[in-house]
């Protein structure tokens, strides 16, 4: 089983001016729990860890993870408010955000709250935000320092400036990480954020030396450069027709997990034992996903029968 951990909100698309201001296409998000989501659509067994709002947004919150499959015993009940994101789109379909999120529930995870896991959760996964809002961030970080030694460790760091901006608490918190994990994957300009003006195959090399066995960096339509335990190969992109981008980071990172699953490699003792023909296919199965992703609004991920065979 996965677990995924971090923010769950609602992303605010507007739809059009009325007389009295604006009507909005309301959709639940939030990186990790996109890739949940997306984790259940490919068949995975997944449970989420967050903070959940008792307000009406996050009742319905829960509920649609239920509905998509997703294990929710591990929420944690919060008086704290449903956290918001105004989402505008610039050009090529890519998403500007506006969070609306200060002591939400999400943002309210204490260490108290974190979950003793099972020994039937495998992976587990973090990112975004919730690797930096207090007290959430310290008590993910906790959380993966109890358990990377025996479960499979995934981070897609995925800065939000908008949300934290100072930068140097993102590089201190991913730098963090960066020595628990097993998988990374980060976009480029997610990269550029974190390591300004560093080539990105020593930023491979610098996680890499950490013990990190497989590095991920996707760079949008020129598809993505991978290293597996040092080892380095391009993956080339897919051609689509996008509407926007929204999710197709989370559903890429869902795709990774999943082709790990589907060879019996996603924990942390089988990552170790992946080919490098194994890795090229995981990897092209995640961009199948992404690019899907990409054709629909919002972060509507594709399901298992509408993608390739590993």
């Amino acid at each position: 089983m996965f677990l995924s951990c971090g923010e769950a909100l609602y992303d605010l698309f507007p739809s059009a001016e009325t007389d009295t201001g604006f009507t909005f296409d309301a959709r639940i998000g939030g990186s990790p729990l996109n890739v949940a989501i997306g984790l259940a659509r490919l068949g995975r067994r997944v449970a989420f860890f967050t903070g959940r709002s008792s307000d009406p947004l996050g009742r319905r919150l829960e509920r649609t993870l239920k509905e998509e499959g997703v294990d929710t015993a591990w929420l944690v009940g919060k008086q704290n408010r449903t956290t918001l994101a105004l989402v505008s789109l610039k050009t090529g379909g890519v998403p500007h955000y506006t969070f609306y999120g200060h002591d939400a529930a999400d943002s309210s995870v204490g260490e108290a709250d974190l979950p003793d896991l099972p020994p039937t959760v495998a992976a587990v996964n973090f990112g975004s935000y919730s690797l930096v809002v207090e007290p959430t961030g310290s008590s993910l970080l906790q959380l993966a320092r109890r358990h990377h030694d025996s479960k499979l460790i995934s981070l897609d760091p995925n800065p939000r400036l908008n949300v934290e901006p100072d930068v140097r608490r993102w590089r201190r918190r991913v730098d963090a990480f960066s020595e628990l994990a097993d998988l990374i994957k980060v976009s480029d300009e997610d990269l550029e954020i974190l390591l300004p003006g560093e080539e990105v195959e020593s930023a491979l090399s610098r996680w890499n030396s950490r013990g990190v066995p497989l590095i991920v960096v996707t760079r949008g339509g020129d598809g993505a450069l991978v290293s597996l335990r040092g080892e380095l190969f391009e993956a080339s992109g897919h051609t689509a027709e996008v509407v926007d981008t929204v999710g197709a980071g989370d559903s890429f990172q869902a795709g990774l997990l999943c082709g790990l699953d589907e060879l019996d490699k996603a924990t942390k003792a089988g990552l170790g034992e992946v080919s490098l023909d194994e890795c090229r296919r995981i990897v092209d199965f995640a961009m199948s996903a992404a690019v899907m992703t990409c054709t629909r609004r919002g972060a509507d991920l594709p399901r298992r029968s509408e993608l390739p065979a590993l």
